[in-house]
């Protein structure tokens, strides 16, 4: 958990602008999402040499 301090004088606006890269720094949201739609290893790898020899063809010319 996140805890933002909200300084004298501070707006919303500015915390809220801090509370937000901070947690941008620490992946929570990219973490978030990958664990939101679980891949089978098995999916995973095939992907990535699909992917792979889409790059070969794509960029050998």
């Amino acid at each position: 958990m996140l805890i933002i301090n909200v300084k004298d004088q501070e707006s919303i606006d500015r915390a809220l602008k801090r509370y937000k890269r901070k947690v941008q720094r620490t992946g929570m949201i990219k973490e978030l999402r990958r664990r939101k739609n679980f891949t089978k290893p098995s999916v995973e790898r095939r992907n990535k040499v699909l992917n792979a020899v889409y790059r070969e063809k794509y960029y050998s010319n």
